[in-house]
């Protein structure tokens, strides 16, 4: 592993840890692959808040439209055997389709440009109104009259997808949940996984929380619920060390995988621009993309009532992320383009050097609290409350071992100026930072709670 990213991921932890205490989620895992293996995996906060039940990282979360990709990873294997095409329609595999949907290739089904219906007449299944729909159910809304026509742009749909479970099924002669188990799931070698419930045996589900609002506090929402004819565009469970090791494994840098390069290529490429968006993202065949600070990555994400995930996979370094929340205002999106800021810093500035390595810590005050983090010959200066906590980040240039000075930062910092550590029986006890006075978490409490409680 390069030091660049070894300092890296043992900055990540120590920065969603604070991330979660600072937002108060319910419960977040964390789990980073690196060719082909994973290398971080964390939990934090609680699998039921009610009942303070500490989340690990081998909970279980619904995972929602991850599902897409392990049924688009399933077609592109009956592809490779020769068992359909791309450009076949669906009607081809499956009756009884409103004609527009009949002529609808696979490739659209994949791609959500078939025009098809998001959720149906009645999405209540996403507020637990109504239970899911069978697949009697999707399949008599799938014979009337789509919203739009195929091919004029992306539009999302889970019965897109369920139609493609239906597709995995014609042609294989078993049931969806079966088939992409044994063929994908288990293909890769991932055990905490499956595409709908039951949950693995043994295997621990983390509850759902609504949102603080309206209600003004979290409610634990159910996560056994079953997603009927829909498990292939919604319904899997599956933990953050899963998802991260799937799709490191799908990546067309990967070495080894249940698909050929190609394959794995087409499924990442960019077919799709999604329409209507101030963030640039794309949709492949089952796989969202994007660009972050100059990384270009491919993944999925999944709403589920209480559960917001989302995993991201950056080819150039083999590098995944998966982060998992159990909220419905979970904070997934955020907190993976956090760590991937993070990253990306380190590989900009490289691993510390060895006369800054030290410079290390969380440091408090009336205002909150900063990170030293050293960075290649500097020392940077974080603040961990931010969803980029080097965001406009001060430098910190060493002179001597304790003692340094600002040579970058903001117009409304303070460049230039000085920064030392102090020592109080040799070890390092305060920062002087330009003027204020910096302490370690319990003793910036205890000077609070004197100053202003008593």
């Amino acid at each position: 592993m390069d030091k660049w990213l070894a300092a890296a991921l043992d900055y990540i932890p120590d920065w969603l840890g604070h991330q979660m205490r600072w937002t108060e989620q319910p419960g977040c895992a964390l789990a980073i692959a690196h060719k082909g293996k994973v290398v971080v995996e964390q939990a934090w906060g609680y699998a039921n808040a009610d009942r303070k039940q500490e989340l690990t990282p081998r909970h279980r979360m619904r995972v929602a439209s991850h599902s897409k990709t392990f049924t688009a990873a399933g077609i592109m294997k009956l592809r490779e055997k020769g068992k359909l095409q791309l450009d076949d329609p669906a009607g081809k595999y499956v009756k009884g389709l409103h004609p527009t949907v009949a002529k609808a290739t696979v490739a659209q089904l994949l791609s959500h440009t078939a025009g098809i219906i998001r959720d149906g007449k009645d999405t209540g299944q996403w507020t637990h109104r109504r239970p899911f729909l069978s697949v009697p159910e999707f399949m008599k809304e799938l014979a009337e009259p789509q919203p739009i026509d195929a091919n004029l742009r992306m539009k999302y749909s889970n019965h897109g997808f369920g139609l493609a479970g239906q597709v995995i099924e014609a042609v294989t002669g078993e049931s969806y949940n079966k088939w992409i188990q044994r063929e994908v799931v288990e293909a890769v070698g991932l055990e905490e996984t499956r595409p709908d419930m039951p949950s693995p045996k043994g295997g621990p589900l983390a509850k759902g929380h609504s949102s603080k609002l309206p209600l003004g506090r979290r409610v634990i929402l159910p996560s056994d619920t079953s997603t009927e004819g829909l498990a292939s565009a919604t319904g899997f469970i599956s933990t953050a060390h899963d998802l991260a090791l799937f799709f490191n494994l799908i990546s067309p840098s990967a070495k080894k995988s249940i698909l050929s390069v190609a394959s794995r290529r087409e499924m990442a490429r960019r077919h799709w621009k999604v329409p209507h968006s101030q963030i640039e993202r794309w949709y492949g065949l089952g796989t969202i993309s994007g660009s972050l600070a100059g990384w270009d990555h491919f993944g999925h994400s999944g709403g589920f009532p209480g559960f917001i995930t989302r995993t991201a996979t950056i080819p150039a370094h083999d590098l995944t992320l998966s982060v998992l929340t159990n909220s419905a205002d979970g904070m997934s999106h955020q907190f993976l383009d956090g760590c991937m800021h993070i990253m990306r810093r380190f590989h900009q500035h490289g691993a510390p050097a060895r006369r800054v390595a030290d410079w290390t810590g969380r440091w408090w005050s009336l205002w909150g609290c900063f990170d030293l983090v050293p960075m290649g010959e500097k020392v940077m200066v974080s603040t961990p409350a931010l969803l980029d906590p080097f965001m406009d980040a001060s430098e910190i240039t060493v002179s001597s071992r304790d003692k340094g000075r600002v040579t970058e930062a903001g117009g409304f910092a303070s460049f230039g100026e000085e920064i030392r550590r102090i020592r109080k029986r040799g070890k390092v006890a305060e920062i002087y930072a330009t003027g204020s006075i910096l302490k370690p978490e319990a003793e910036a409490v205890k000077e609070a709670t004197n100053r202003y409680e008593r």
